[in-house]
């Protein structure tokens, strides 16, 4: 089955690509903030958002971890 067709899988697909575009633009910031704009620009409001929100984005990685492993 597909991630878009399993919702606890989107969110897991979500997550982790917020997580992994935050991670980038500390490690490195031109990487992620030259693209602002199209289709690229998802990459740099992912990171914007795991930035703003990261007590309540680890907190939902911590959430979905329980959710998998039980």
């Amino acid at each position: 089955m597909s991630a878009l067709f399993n919702f606890s899988s989107l969110l897991l697909v979500i997550l982790l690509s917020i997580c992994t575009c935050t991670y980038l633009r500390a490690s490195a910031p031109g990487l992620i903030d030259r693209n602002r704009q199209g289709f690229l620009g998802l990459f740099y409001k992912g990171a914007r958002i795991g930035e703003r929100l990261s007590p309540y984005v680890s907190l939902a990685c911590i959430v979905m971890a329980v959710y998998m492993v039980l």
